[in-house]
């Protein structure tokens, strides 16, 4: 054999040797990390901060996903990237937070969107990497296929080349993070009770399963397994998460409430009438014991000790939530209220703290929902307005400037400085999607402009001084993402690790 051919694969193994393994996941560098994307056609990577609670919430799954993969003698593989100590890894690949998880298809990166359990890992990169259904071929390999998973789509058609059947695969070629198998087999048939050409949905919780009874079309069959893959009321966890937000149904209703006495009561409630509006509202339970949700009771200024309570909110374009009249918890109460939503009866709730007594004692204002359009909207003044959250770090870096804007400009009546905490209060007509936000509202003017400049007592001054004309900067919602982003990596600490 030709020597230079000998060193080649003498450098070539000894490349793939030096990948160390733990528990099943190649450990990659920016050493070995090209050889592996190189040399394996598929590769899983996550890149992960050692601090990060999601990434050791995250570890066992992934480490468990990769054994399974190799004990079925697959040849994709799962790798890992510590992304403090890659940083030109992590730079090369815009890592932005913890953990990230990319799939590499013959070296070229893709986003991974499935869920973060080893099944999940699992069924998400075998419909990557294979066909859209799996063929089942007796009455055991269909029992297998079955069992094997919290939730499987079967087809059943007698004729692969028909109309149904080509719909059935567009629509699980759609879909990464559920199995589905298709079967022409008697035997199949005959042991799954099916008489026809059907499409049925096995689950492991409520009803066991759901058979489509549809036209055979891509778009319903998708509908049909979106409004039957999840639990009639499922529980909000980091696990669920993607599943939860990641689905097609944004109309969520939520029952903030500890797993206390009477909780399976306010389940069987929820339950109950979650069956009348399958694919129309999601029905979530989030646990007020667990730490990691306070900022979920946040976001809709509640308190602990204010709970039990049910919010609901549509993801739909802007977020809009909606608060029920009565704090009753019944099945005649839930249904009347999600039944007004469905038939668009109700108006948004919008969160107000109550107007503080000092509002105005100091040089920057102090506006709340309750205020806002009395001060804000005041025609004979310029009013600078700055949207915040009481955790986020750009905010805290602005507070001083922001007060030394309020000092220099306390004595001039045309002119207002003024704060809002946009965590605890709502406006109808000023969205805000990052923090901190800055927005004037000119004198004589209904107008709303957005300040995108430098953050300097300076910029500002110059700003206010012409009136909002100048210094404004463009508009930069790529720069107002990434910092949107960097607040969310310096709150890691508080349950954020994962953007």
């Amino acid at each position: 054999m030709n020597t230079l051919v000998i060193l080649l694969l003498g450098l070539v193994a000894c490349s793939t040797a030096d990948i160390v393994e733990e528990d099943g996941v190649l450990v990659l560098t920016k050493e070995n990390f090209d050889g592996a994307v190189t040399d394996n056609e598929f590769v899983l990577v996550e890149f992960y901060a050692p601090w990060c609670g999601h990434c050791k919430a995250l570890a066992p799954e992934y480490a468990k996903a990769a054994q399974t993969l190799a004990s079925e003698g697959s040849g994709i593989k799962l790798g890992k990237v510590d992304a403090t100590v890659e940083g030109s890894l992590a730079e090369k690949y815009e890592v932005r937070g913890y953990p990230t998880i990319k799939f590499m298809r013959k070296g070229k990166a893709t986003e991974y969107a499935g869920g973060r359990t080893a099944v999940d890992i699992v069924n998400w990169l075998k419909k990557k990497t294979g066909p859209p259904a799996t063929p089942l071929k007796t009455a055991d390999e269909s029992k297998t296929f079955i069992e094997a998973s919290e939730v499987a789509v079967v087809g059943f058609f007698k004729d692969q080349e028909s109309d149904a059947a080509k719909a059935f695969l567009e629509a699980a070629g759609g879909i990464d993070d559920i199995p589905f198998g298709i079967t022409s087999e008697d035997a199949v048939f005959k042991d799954n009770k099916v008489d026809k050409d059907s499409i049925i949905l096995f689950k492991k919780f409520d009803e066991g399963k759901n058979v489509f009874d549809g036209d055979f079309k891509a778009d319903n069959i998708a509908a049909f397994i979106s409004g039957n893959r999840l639990p009639l009321v499922v529980e909000f966890t980091q696990e669920s998460a993607q599943k939860i937000f990641g689905g097609e149904v944004k109309n969520h209703i939520l029952l903030f409430m500890d797993k206390g006495e009477g909780f399976d009561e306010k389940v069987e409630i929820f339950k109950s009438v979650a069956k009348d509006f399958k694919g129309k509202v999601l029905f979530i339970t989030i646990d007020t014991a667990t730490e990691d949700n306070a900022r979920i009771l946040e976001f809709f200024g509640l308190k602990k000790e204010e709970t039990p309570a049910i919010r609901l909110i549509s993801l739909k374009e802007d977020m809009t939530k909606f608060r029920p009249e009565s704090d009753e918890i019944s099945e005649e109460s839930v249904r009347s209220f999600v039944q007004s939503f469905v038939d668009g009866k109700l108006k948004p709730h919008l969160m107000s703290e109550e107007i503080p007594a000092d509002w105005d004692a100091k040089p920057v204002k102090v506006l709340v929902g309750k205020n806002f359009a009395e001060v804000a909207r005041n025609q004979e003044k310029d009013v600078f307005v700055e949207f915040y959250a009481p955790w986020c770090g750009h905010c805290k870096q602005l507070a001083p400037i922001w007060d030394e804007l309020g000092e220099k400009f306390k004595d001039n009546d045309k002119v207002v400085v003024a704060k809002m905490d946009s965590t605890a209060n709502e406006l109808e007509d000023v969205k805000i999607q990052s923090f901190p936000t800055l927005k004037f509202f000119p004198a004589g003017s209904d107008k709303i402009i957005d300040y995108n400049g430098e953050r300097t007592l300076e910029d500002f001054s110059k700003f206010l001084e012409s009136g909002g004309k100048e210094g404004a900067g463009p508009a930069d919602e790529e720069a107002e993402e990434e910092e949107e982003e960097e607040d969310e990596e310096e709150g890691a600490d508080q349950d954020h690790d994962e953007l």
